[in-house]
């Protein structure tokens, strides 16, 4: 069992990240390595239950598939993923938070668990996911890069500083 985890900063609004993660439509544009993604089924409102396919490229020109179930939603907080494998014991999760930490600032965390049972990619596990780690990153990184050179995606979810008290005279 192998775990990838990390955080940074992005100089963004929780719901304007939120906004553009649930844009799949735009996933290519910041996500180099997406191909597109389909959405198979819905799930509620808030996207609980979605079942979605990623189609992504691989080293080598190859291309890969995810099915991943969508669970754990808290809207502009983040939600739980199931990558279904087609053998059983062989599913991955992972996990994005969005942690507001001040007006147009939000902390980004990310963490996926895998375990590559079945030969010959288990034997290639490490070299595998290390090429999907990083291009995971470069893409979550490349999200926030995008909605600074796109100060119009969601402009209506852009945080304003509350305006300064005025002091009563005395």
């Amino acid at each position: 069992m192998r775990e990838h985890r990390y955080s940074f900063d992005i100089p963004h609004s929780a719901a304007r990240i939120w906004a553009l993660f649930q844009d799949y439509e735009r996933w290519t544009d910041y996500a180099p390595m997406v191909k597109r993604v389909d959405v198979l089924w819905p799930g509620d409102e808030h996207h609980n239950g979605r079942l979605r396919r990623v189609i992504y490229e691989m080293p080598f020109g190859r291309e890969g598939s995810a099915l991943e179930l969508v669970t754990d939603v808290e809207p502009e907080r983040g939600y739980t993923y199931t990558m279904i494998s087609k053998d059983a014991g062989n599913d991955q999760t992972g996990k994005i938070r969005l942690e507001p930490i001040g007006p147009n600032r939000t902390r980004f965390h990310f963490e996926e668990r895998y375990d590559l049972t079945k030969a010959p990619w288990k034997w290639f596990e490490g070299p595998i996911y290390a090429f999907i780690n990083k291009k995971n990153e470069e893409s979550m990184r490349r999200a926030g890069e995008w909605l600074s050179a796109h100060p119009e995606y969601r402009s209506d979810l852009v945080e304003h500083d509350a305006p300064a008290q005025k002091h009563a005279e005395t």
